[in-house]
C-alpha cells in the first residue's frame, strides 16, 4: 500500500473550517482554508491527508444527505476540485471518510420513504417495520447504536450497494482520490466490504481501504479480501494509559503481542493506522497527566510499526476534552502553528521517511521497566534502537546494546558497550547501518 511508508494528517473539515453546526443549505467556500495548510503539511513531510466527512450532511458529517454532493457549508464541487488538485500537485495523497453504514434522516432516499411509506421504491434500502412508530416518522427503522438520527443502510440490498459503488467511482474518476477510511467498519456487512474492495481495486489498484475498528481481532477484516488496514485502538489505549499509570509494560505488551518477533504475534506484516488522538477522543495533550510527555508519545508513535496519523493541531499541542463535547475536539483553526513540538515531530517524520527500518522493520522489546522501554527495529540492512523514558534519568543494560550508532535526532556518534543512559522524559533514537 502507498500508505505503508507515509505519515497521514487527519483533518475534520467542518471543524477546522469553522462551518456552522447545522446545514441550512447555504453554500460557502470554506474548504479553501485547507490551502493555507499545504505549505505546513509539505514542510512536515506529510504523505497523505485523511479528510473527515465532506459529503452533504445534516449536522456533523456522519449523517449523510447525498454521497454525490459536497457539504454546502464547505463549498461547491468546484471548490473541492481546486483544493484537491492543489494537494495532489504537492505530491500528497487524499483519503476520504466513507460513511456507508448509515445516513442522516435528511438522506434523499429516506425522505422518500417518510413521504410515501410502503409505496416508496427505496423502502428496502433500509431495515424498517411499519407496525410501530417510535421515531415519529410513521415506522420503526434500524439505526446506528441507538442514535435515531443515524439511519442504518441495508448493505445487503443490491441497489444500495450499486448506489454506494457509483458514488465511490464518481469521487475516484473526478477527484482522483487515493483511499477511503470506512466509518464504523466493525458494523459493516463483510460481504459488502469484500465486494467493495474488488470494485475499487478494479478501478485503481493502489486505492487504500482503512477501516475504523475499535475492538476484536483486526485480522477478521484486515486481509486480502476486505480492508488493507484499520485503526489500531488497542495501541492508542495502551499508550496513553501506560504513560498515565507509569506502567510501560502495558504498551510494550501490546506492541509485542501485535508485532513482536514470535510466530504467535498476531499482526506481523500488517500496517495498522496508529494515532494519539482523533475527532472522537480527548486530545493527547489533554489526556496526559504529565504534559511534558507529549513529545515522548509522538516519538513512540513515529518509531513503532504502523501508519502514523496525526490529528490537526495536535502537532503544536492543541488541547480538547471529550467531556466538554465533540466541538471541543474539532476547533476552527485559521492557520497552522509551528513551535518546538512541531519541529520535533517534523524531525521524527524525516527520520521515518529516510529509514526503511521504521516502516518495514521487525519489532522486538529489549528492556522493559515501569518508566522505561527500549526496543529494536531491524531490517536486512539497518538496525534501530529506540529508548523511551517517562521518568527520571536512568541507566539500563542489555546484551543487545552493543555497537556503533548514530543518534538520528542529533546526528551524534554513539558507541554502546552493553548499557544506555536514558535522559529524563525523553526519547532516544539510534541508527546502525550494516
Amino acid at each position: 500500500m502507498w500508505t505503508d511508508d507515509k505519515t497521514i494528517y487527519h483533518i475534520y473539515p467542518l471543524g477546522l473550517c469553522g462551518a456552522p453546526v447545522y446545514n441550512d443549505g447555504q453554500s460557502t467556500n470554506r474548504i479553501n482554508k485547507i490551502l493555507n495548510f499545504l505549505p505546513h503539511l509539505e514542510n512536515l513531510g506529510i504523505g497523505g491527508i485523511y479528510f473527515g466527512p465532506i459529503f452533504e450532511s445534516d449536522k456533523h458529517g456522519y449523517d449523510t444527505r447525498d454521497y454525490f454532493k459536497t457539504d454546502a457549508r464547505l463549498g461547491e464541487i468546484s471548490d473541492f476540485k481546486e483544493v484537491f488538485d492543489a494537494i495532489h500537485q504537492k505530491g500528497i495523497k487524499i483519503i476520504l471518510d466513507g460513511v456507508f453504514n448509515h445516513v442522516g434522516r435528511g438522506f434523499w432516499a429516506f425522505k422518500d420513504v417518510i413521504e410515501k411509506k410502503w409505496d416508496s421504491p427505496y423502502k428496502d434500502w433500509f431495515i424498517l417495520n411499519f407496525d410501530s412508530d417510535p421515531y415519529g416518522v410513521g415506522f420503526w427503522y434500524d439505526c446506528w447504536e441507538g442514535h435515531p438520527e443515524l439511519v442504518k443502510l441495508n448493505l445487503c440490498n443490491r441497489d444500495v450497494k450499486k448506489h454506494i459503488f457509483d458514488a465511490v467511482r464518481f469521487w475516484i474518476e473526478n477527484f482522483d482520490i487515493d483511499g477511503l477510511r470506512l466509518d464504523v467498519a466493525y458494523c459493516l456487512d463483510r460481504g459488502f466490504m469484500s465486494e467493495h474492495r474488488q470494485f475499487v481495486k478494479s478501478i485503481k489498484d493502489d486505492f487504500v481501504l482503512i477501516g475504523e475498528v475499535l475492538f476484536g481481532d483486526y485480522n477478521l477484516i484486515v486481509n486480502d479480501n476486505m480492508l488493507d488496514s484499520c485503526t489500531n485502538y488497542e495501541n492508542y489505549k495502551s499508550l496513553y494509559s501506560a504513560f498515565n499509570s507509569r506502567n510501560l509494560f502495558e504498551i510494550s505488551y501490546s506492541l509485542n503481542r501485535q508485532f513482536g518477533p514470535f510466530e504467535w504475534c498476531i499482526y506481523k506484516g500488517k500496517h495498522l493506522m496508529t494515532f494519539l488522538d482523533n475527532h472522537d477522543v480527548t486530545r493527547f495533550k489533554s489526556i496526559l497527566t504529565d504534559k511534558e510527555l507529549v513529545n515522548v508519545g509522538f516519538a513512540l508513535q513515529l518509531t513503532t510499526p504502523g501508519i502514523p496519523c496525526i490529528y490537526y493541531g495536535s502537532e503544536w499541542g492543541i488541547e480538547g476534552d471529550k467531556a466538554q463535547g465533540d466541538e471541543s475536539l474539532r476547533p476552527a483553526v485559521d492557520k497552522p502553528e509551528f513551535n518546538e513540538l512541531t519541529a520535533y515531530i517534523k524531525k521524527l517524520i524525516d527520520i521515518r521517511k529516510s529509514n526503511y527500518v521504521f516502516s518495514f522493520g521487525g519489532y522486538k522489546n529489549i528492556v522493559e521497566r515501569n518508566e522505561a522501554l527500549i526496543f529494536e527495529r531491524k531490517s536486512e540492512n539497518q538496525r534501530a534502537i529506540v529508548a523511551i523514558n517517562i521518568g527520571g534519568e536512568i541507566k539500563l543494560a542489555a546484551g543487545e546494546l552493543y555497537g556503533d550508532f548514530t543518534d538520528a535526532v542529533t546526528s551524534d556518534k554513539v558507541s554502546l558497550c552493553g548499557e544506555l543512559v536514558l535522559p529524563a522524559k525523553c526519547a532516544t533514537v539510534l541508527l546502525q547501518n550494516y
